[in-house]
């Protein structure tokens, strides 16, 4: 490249000022505050279902959340597209502040059930938003270390969410983690309204609700809803092989393939243009997204469970014993972003993400209850640099091969793959836990337990006061249990390393989709074309 042709292309690179960071500044914000709302709440949920009396429904707590995060996410993909993303983030996290105060004054389960599938509406299309508008305000190409940035945010929030939840739980109300969420949404609101100026699309608000999918996304709602339906209950609620259980999970996956033969054949605009996926490189990507949602949950879910049940931490002590990996998911996420920008290259890092995945989860199936911290913290630190570095190398080969036009559909399915994986992940490792908890625990300890409850989280309160050498035998059980469950995880890791190999590598994209972008620098743009200084 000569001399000039690159002075030409360093000057084409935008120029980041007051306006984009503000703007950036907002979604981390809001993307913070929709992360540490999600993890506070499993360290005081026992807390929550003392108070509220509702111990068998304590797993909807959680789980109505994630039902409905990950349902919205295809209507919000194409939302984002008709109607614009500035006020699409705003009303989300409008609907996020109103499903805030709902909860915080929720006097039973089923209030608080209510409460928490509006803020999974609403925090479901923050986490969306932040990536789709970044990806508007930043190429491809020098993205990296914006990727990160959103990362270290959701990654923070986890890691100090368990212990926010655990001190408010305890010294104040449990009812403060979601009434805290009311000043923050302010914020975020006061952030994106003053300085998220992006253009939106023209036209009246009748012809852009004619532009809606909207049997293609009832159709995925439903089919993505009974499948979360299914493995939420699977094992915990009702048996496997119980219809309570077959008939969502069968009925959920039939309705999401009928979702993908209606958007191929029927729809003008659909939902998910399946030339989305008409790529080896972006389906291979989106593969190792949906592996890495299922190894990454079982990780963060089930290592604070093993500090509780083989070393004897308390709730909030195992959320402290885990923060080696919210404090190094970020850090690698971020040099994953470097080395990206620097490099231009994705695939080695995808490589070297997996790599030090399956080294750390093959540590990890070395834990018993008397592993030193020493090595517990160094376990956890390969793991999760290695998570890490897939979490944000896998968005470069999804949105590479692609126009930029199509960003908001692309992301659309690559967080549905992520969020809807999560949930196979938890339920993978708990049925792996819990099996594997029958056969090892001592028979008569296990007769104690009604069929269908789940082992795990009703004997791992009794443990402390359990007597010698039965205490040692329930601990050895437990890290017997979990070394299988990190070897499954091996082996799915290995399915992502695989997929690198299917992955071409593309040159990205420096420039962005005007028709979303920050009417300051849109401004600019049109000034230059003009030949006039602006």
């Amino acid at each position: 490249m000569s001399e000039i042709t690159l002075t030409r292309h360093l000057d084409m690179k935008p120029r980041k000022g007051s306006a984009f960071w503000l703007a950036f500044a907002s979604m981390l914000v809001a993307l913070f505050l929709s992360a540490l709302d999600m993890s506070a709440i499993p360290t005081a949920l026992p807390t929550i279902v003392d108070d509220l009396e509702g111990g068998d429904k304590f797993i909807w707590v959680g789980s109505a959340y994630g039902l409905a995060s990950t349902a919205i996410l295809f209507p919000c993909s194409r939302f984002a597209d008709v109607f614009g993303r500035k006020h699409l983030l705003l009303a989300s996290i409008t609907l996020f502040a109103l499903g805030s105060a709902l909860a915080g004054a929720a006097q039973d389960m089923n209030l608080l059930i209510v409460a928490r599938v509006v803020q999974g509406l609403g925090g479901g299309a923050i986490f969306l938003l932040t990536e789709i508008i970044t990806s508007d305000l930043v190429p491809l190409a020098e993205r990296g270390t914006y990727q990160g940035y959103l990362i270290l945010a959701y990654s923070m929030a986890s890691g100090i969410g368990p212990v926010v939840g655990g001190v408010l739980s305890d010294k104040a109300s449990w009812r403060w983690i979601f009434y805290l969420n009311l000043p923050v949404t302010g914020v975020a609101a006061f952030l994106t309204a003053v300085f998220l100026h992006v253009h939106s699309p023209e036209g009246s608000i009748w012809a852009k609700l004619v532009r809606m999918d909207w049997f293609g996304n009832a159709l995925m709602v439903a089919g993505s809803t009974l499948t979360l339906i299914g493995l939420t209950w699977g094992g915990i609620r009702y048996s496997w092989s119980s219809a309570h259980v077959l008939i969502p999970l069968v009925l959920g996956i039939a309705l999401m393939a009928i979702f993908f033969a209606y958007e191929r054949a029927v729809v003008v605009e659909p939902t998910l243009p399946l030339d989305v996926l008409n790529n080896r490189t972006v389906l291979a990507a989106n593969f190792a997204t949906f592996v890495h949602g299922i190894v990454a949950l079982a990780a963060i879910y089930y290592i604070p469970v093993y500090f509780q049940a083989c070393k004897g931490a308390s709730p909030m002590r195992s959320s402290v014993d885990t923060l080696p990996i919210a404090l190094v998911i970020s850090p690698f996420a971020i040099l994953c972003g470097v080395t990206t920008k620097i490099t231009q290259t994705y695939r080695p890092i995808n490589l070297l993400g997996w790599v030090l995945s399956i080294i750390g989860f093959g540590l990890l199936t070395l834990l018993r209850p008397t592993t030193p911290m020493g090595q517990l913290v160094g376990f956890q630190f390969l793991m999760a640099a290695g998570v890490g570095i897939v979490w944000a190398a896998v968005i470069y080969p999804v949105l590479a091969p692609l126009p930029v036009t199509r960003i908001a559909a692309a992301l659309g399915f690559f967080s549905f793959c992520r969020s809807f994986a999560q949930t196979w992940g938890i339920t993978i490792a708990g049925v792996i836990l819990q099996n594997q908890l029958k056969s090892r625990l001592p028979k008569s300890f296990v007769a104690r337990y009604p069929e269908g409850v789940e082992i795990a989280y009703a004997t791992i309160p009794m443990i402390p006061s359990l007597e010698e050498p039965l205490k040692t035998e329930v601990q050895d059980a437990f890290a017997a249990s979990f070394s299988v469950i990190w070897k499954v995880m091996i082996g799915f890791c290995a399915t992502g390393l695989l997929s690198v190999f299917l992955l071409k590598e593309i040159p990205m994209l420096r420039h962005t989709d005007g028709t979303y972008a920050l009417k300051e620098r849109s401004a600019e743009m049109d000034a230059e074309r003009a030949g006039v200084k602006p």
